[in-house]
């Protein structure tokens, strides 16, 4: 039987594209597998006029593709309610809650309640404050806060936005949303590393090369130019999804998986992680911005052509580093990231690229290639671990081969979404999947580091032809260390004469 608990979801930016496109899916799937039973009810809020009666269609169109039937989502539909909402009108709060209470008796709710915040971070401060001074949150029962990102635009914005919401919330009630977290492989990185006797062992500085991680889009802005332009990978992308994969792989081992314990080890990673100087950022940070470029017989247009993004425009499409992480497991160990829009290929993965054996008693002069663990985050999920063997036939040349595993379409299908996983994560109380304050505060200093860094300097930002892995600078980073990208998927494209270059 599934374990549920009642409750009561109020959303705040119910009209937005994240509601329709993730949240209301997500519920629906909640909802079919009984994790959302009867005793649940949905109010959506935002500045739109709507009626039940509209809404409820919304939601109706959201689900389509589940194929449910009239009769179930009738059943579904029948918990969504709908006020139309201004922020900072305090009479707007007094009929919510008047809807809140009433739902609450209807639907048995044991005044458990759930506020997602999928809006701004500036509405987020005034939404709680309001919260509390109208009374909706309640004395009995659970008051659970869900908050998206950008949760602030740097350490000192992200801190007087905790002081806000710690002032209604206590930390074991705020739940910042790295939907990243919700995947099935990023879930997997510790069951890999802790539960296998041959990988735990050398899971350190004494094995380990070096650690990659990428996370690759091959769209551009699309329609979020006014926004990235104010942000740049950096912020979107290393201070959040990048810094919360590195503190998995870097982590201690646990005695007992909780979230306490998962919590605590993933803070002491990310403390561990050097806050560069100016000179350090320059000597292991490159960035980057897209330029026209073609793939094949398709071609695409520079960022700065992009709708809603400044003729001369200096916000980064692309960033590449190296993260070292100072102690005792770790130390001398470069942790490489990077990730961009227009890359070549859409790719979320991991390389543990381990150190070579020091000496081929096959061919000395030759010696033999690395062994690599990939963990395959997104679109497709798996893994493939690189080994050795001598060739076939006479002699004793060596050969690499890979030894593989991915998921069938149909396990995929069937996997939970992660918006769905961390939803329910939040309706049963637990934390795992969720970034704490101390998380959040140490990512931004490291990136602050970068980010200031970066402002205070003038010289111009690297080009990279649109669908190619990066700027040459990206590569150079890890060459004037004898290293190399595990994953290169433009030499696919330039085989087969579809990449120039």
């Amino acid at each position: 039987m599934v374990k549920t608990n009642p409750v009561l979801i109020v959303l705040f930016g119910a009209t937005g594209d994240l509601a329709q496109r993730k949240l209301y899916p997500s519920f629906f799937r909640l909802f079919r597998s009984g994790a959302l039973a009867e005793r649940f009810a949905v109010i959506g809020t935002a500045r739109r006029e709507w009626s039940d009666e509209h809404f409820r269609d919304v939601v109706s169109e959201s689900i389509q593709s589940f194929q449910p039937t009239e009769a179930e989502k009738a059943a579904f539909l029948s918990h969504f309610y709908y006020r139309a909402h201004d922020v900072s009108d305090v009479e707007h709060y007094v009929h919510l809650k008047d809807l809140a209470d009433r739902l609450d008796a209807q639907y048995d709710l044991d005044q458990n309640r759930m506020y997602y915040l999928a809006m701004a971070p500036q509405f987020f401060g005034p939404i709680v404050t309001h919260l509390k001074g109208q009374q909706i949150v309640t004395d009995k029962g659970f008051n659970r806060v869900v908050i998206e990102k950008p949760f602030g635009m740097d350490y000192a914005s992200a801190e007087q936005l905790n002081d806000q919401i710690t002032k209604v919330f206590p930390e074991e009630d705020i739940f910042r949303i790295d939907h990243y977290l919700g995947k099935e492989m990023i879930q997997n990185i510790l069951a890999v590393r802790l539960t296998n006797p041959f990988l735990e062992p050398s899971w350190n500085r004494e094995y380990i090369e070096n650690v990659q991680i990428t996370f690759a889009e091959e769209l551009g802005v699309e329609e979020r130019g006014g926004y990235y332009d104010h942000s740049g990978a950096l912020k979107d992308m290393v201070q959040n999804h990048i810094l919360q994969v590195l503190s998995l792989l870097a982590m201690e081992p646990l005695a007992a998986v909780s979230d306490a314990n998962i919590q605590t080890a993933k803070i002491k990673a990310l403390n561990d992680v050097r806050v560069y100087s100016p000179e350090e950022v320059r000597e292991n940070f490159v960035r980057g911005q897209y330029a026209a470029g073609r793939l094949g017989d398709e071609g695409f247009v520079g960022y700065q052509e992009e709708p809603n993004v400044a003729s001369d425009s200096r916000t980064e499409t692309f960033v590449a580093g190296k993260f070292m992480v100072d102690n005792p497991r770790w130390n001398g160990v470069p942790f490489y990231v990077r990730t961009g829009k227009r890359l070549t290929e859409k790719g979320t993965r991991v390389n543990i690229v381990f150190k070579k054996v020091p000496v081929n008693p096959f061919d000395a002069e030759k010696g033999v290639p690395a062994n690599d663990l990939t963990i395959y985050i997104q679109p497709t999920e798996g893994f493939a671990l690189t080994m050795n063997r001598k060739e076939i036939g006479q002699g004793f040349n060596t050969q690499p081969i890979k030894l593989e595993y991915r998921h069938d379409s149909e396990m995929m299908e069937n996997t939970p979404e992660a918006y769905e996983r961390l939803t329910y994560d939040v309706i049963l109380g637990d934390a795992t999947n969720f970034a704490r304050w101390e998380e959040v505060a140490q990512s931004w200093r490291i990136v602050d580091a970068i980010r200031e860094t970066w402002d205070r300097d003038n010289e111009e930002i690297p080009k990279y032809a649109a669908r190619t892995m990066g700027p040459k600078a990206a590569f150079d980073l890890l060459k004037k260390e004898n290293h190399a990208w595990a994953w290169r998927p433009d030499e696919w494209y330039r085989e087969r004469g579809l990449l120039e270059g």
